[in-house]
């Protein structure tokens, strides 16, 4: 792991560094301060690429930063922290965002866990409503731009009651027929990462591999508990506890919300997020439209689809008995 910048640098000229407040494998979170507006508070997530990796390959991944970034610089949602800037600075990339105080919804979940409790119904699905409206503006951009890593430590509740979609380390343009270079390598956080997902830079991740992440961190919000990855619901298709058997007060439509949104093959999930927000909040959800969805490439029979996510994990259970 690289060393973090101190404490005090100022980077382009123009953000002093206070503190890290995260840290990951390929750099860390920053909390500085904008000298250039006085006042504003900002974090500057960093992103350093192993330099054994041959120079095609991190010219290729500085030229995917700066065109994510770009298109991050131009979402204005309320539920989204604004992006105002990125740069390159000693071959470690920077983007520039808005600070977003307040917990994440691991913290506060965590909180009721220690005191046996739950959360209130309400506010996870108050919660829900507003993410899924940022996720209809994301996926409703052209090309669509999809967040590959929602879980609760990457929502935010901030002190006026708004949640914060935030760290957009994994975000990708949905582009039809174009495989897209990450820049940082990873597949999501596994107990919310779909199974079409575990493709890598391959993978193909349309708005409904979000609308999974979304789901089963609802699962974990509700009971607790964080759902079985879907590996292993894969292999063991009856293994996902219905979350009404944990907390009791999850109403069977709320239930086949959550479930729906969490189907192991993408074509069975809603279609979209306002159709997901529609089943959340009317306790009906809408059935399943049978156009395709642009920019996906999974084949309509759902046995071929489940036959490569087969080879997937047994490529995998391979990889990892080799280690």
């Amino acid at each position: 792991m690289i060393a973090p910048v101190k404490s005090g640098r100022t980077l382009r000229e123009r953000y002093i560094v206070t503190k890290v407040i995260g840290r990951g494998g390929m750099g860390s979170i920053y909390l500085a301060e904008d000298n250039r507006l006085s006042g504003r508070i900002c974090a500057i997530k960093e992103v350093h690429q192993a330099r054994d990796l041959p120079e095609q390959v991190r010219a290729q991944g500085r030229d995917q930063f700066y065109r994510e970034a770009s298109v991050l610089a131009q979402l204005d949602h309320p539920n989204l922290p604004k992006v105002s800037d990125f740069f390159t600075e000693d071959e470690r990339d920077y983007l520039v965002m808005d600070y977003v105080p307040g917990d994440d919804l691991k913290s506060l979940m965590d909180k009721s866990r220690r005191k046996s409790e739950f959360l209130p119904l309400e506010d996870v699905l108050a919660w829900a409503v507003q993410i899924s409206e940022a996720l209809e503006y994301m996926h409703g951009q052209d090309p669509p731009v999809i967040h590959r890593d929602i879980k609760p430590s990457n929502l935010k509740l901030t002190p006026n009651g708004l949640i914060k979609l935030v760290d957009f380390g994994l975000v990708k343009q949905l582009v039809p027929d174009e495989i897209t270079v990450t820049i940082i390598q990873g597949r999501g956080t596994a107990t919310y990462t779909p199974l079409e997902q575990y493709g890598g830079d391959t993978g193909h991740t349309d708005a409904r591999s979000d609308l999974y992440a979304l789901s089963a961190t609802l699962y974990h919000l509700l009971t607790n508990q964080p759902p079985l990855e879907a590996k292993q619901r894969f292999l063991r298709p009856h293994g996902l506890k219905p979350p009404s058997e944990i907390n009791t007060k999850i109403g069977p439509e709320l239930e086949a919300a959550v479930l729906w949104g969490m189907a192991l093959h993408p074509d069975e999930r809603p279609d979209d997020a306002a159709s997901f927000r529609q089943a959340l909040t009317s306790g009906k959800p809408a059935a399943p439209r049978t156009s395709a969805v642009p920019g996906l490439a999974f084949d309509s029979s759902l046995d071929r689809w489940l036959a490569g996510a087969v080879i997937a994990l047994l490529l995998t259970a391979i990889i990892a008995s080799l280690n």
